[in-house]
């Protein structure tokens, strides 16, 4: 009864934080800052379109989930971030958040194709990558999973006193599952230092938010664990990153989780292996003439003075880096057979 009485108590006293954080306003980026913005931006597309062409013809297998339509997000949000002392975890539409965080697109090609210089020594494929080294913790196949193993990574920050922050992606369909809400309220309780951020691109696996979601505002998701929201233009990478910044200092002044809601669209299907017949082609046509997060940025740059011709050789650039990384994982060899059995467990058995 005591120890009852205790938990009450302290309960009772804990007051209610009606705080909230001030409205973002888009990042004030410099000519230089944009440009590189703009460069990231490029490399996920052009990287993900050339590994829809490996996907198609064989050298690919299993699950290929292309981020084509969403790169001003993960631009925008990891840009904010400081490698070394932040983390990100993600789900299994994991390509375009490792090239954001600056890791090499040659071994994630490697990766994709099975290659023993993948990132995860070709094991993990498309849906599981890691890098300890970056603090980049995957690449997860169980929907939703990563956001309780996010909480974690923000209560190792808050414990080691490292003064990180963890970014826990998910999207729309994961926003349902039932573990998403507990690391809420132990985020909050303990006020963990950990950005949640939605990518709702509108149709999960292939069902609406409107035939799926009760409440389809999912920055609104967090106020019942007194979690604050913020939703955010996702195909404007400038909207992002003011977002990301605001997100940022609010956990680092150790005022707890945030949640950003970043308003999205992927062109492609939920995966390779989708037809993506539950969408009219004239609204992808749609969003791809009038919202596209790089042409966009592309016309901010015009009025800072970039012409026509630096985009171009950008683009091509760009190609070149890609068209690389496609040769490197082509050529590398497979990984050794022995290679199935490291890795498994924490020592050597």
């Amino acid at each position: 009864m005591r120890d009852r009485a205790r938990c009450e108590g302290s309960a009772a006293s804990r007051k209610p934080n009606r705080e909230r954080p001030a409205e973002p306003k888009p990042y004030a980026a410099s000519k230089e800052e944009l440009l590189d913005f703009y460069k990231q931006m490029l490399l996920i597309r052009r990287f993900e379109e050339r590994a829809g062409q490996l996907y198609g013809l064989g050298l690919i297998g299993g699950f290929c989930h292309l981020y084509i339509g969403q790169e001003a997000v993960a631009v925008g949000l990891q840009s904010a971030m400081k490698v070394g002392r932040d983390s990100v975890i993600t789900g299994y539409r994991d390509h375009g958040h490792m090239l954001a965080y600056g890791i090499d697109p040659k071994v994630i090609m490697a990766e994709l194709t099975g290659r023993a210089a993948g990132i995860s020594k070709g094991k993990g494929g498309s849906m599981h990558m890691f890098s300890v080294e970056h603090g980049f913790y995957g690449g997860h196949g169980i929907v939703g999973a990563q956001v309780s193993l996010g909480t974690g990574l923000a209560f190792k920050h808050q414990y080691a006193g490292d003064g990180g922050t963890c970014l826990a992606y998910f999207g729309d369909g994961a926003a349902n599952q039932g573990q998403v809400y507990e690391s809420f309220n132990m985020a909050k309780l303990w006020d963990l230092p950990v950005i949640y951020a939605i990518e709702n691109n509108k149709y999960a696996m292939g069902t609406s938010v409107d035939r799926s979601a009760s409440e389809p505002d999912f920055y609104k998701r967090g106020e019942s664990f007194r979690i604050p929201g913020i939703q955010v233009d996702g195909m404007d990478v400038l909207a992002v990153r003011g977002a990301a910044e605001e997100a940022m200092a609010w956990t680092q002044a150790g005022k707890g989780p945030i949640i950003l809601e970043l308003l999205t669209y992927r062109y492609r299907g939920h995966s390779m292996s989708d037809p993506a017949k539950y969408r009219t082609r004239e609204e992808v046509q749609d969003f791809r003439e009038h919202r596209d997060p790089i042409d966009h940025a592309a016309r901010e740059l015009e009025k800072l003075g970039v012409g026509q011709d630096e985009l171009k050789a950008i683009d091509k650039q760009i190609k070149d880096i890609v068209v690389e990384a496609a040769k490197f994982a082509e050529e590398a060899p497979e990984p050794e057979a022995s290679e199935l059995y490291t890795d498994v467990l924490v020592e050597s058995y």
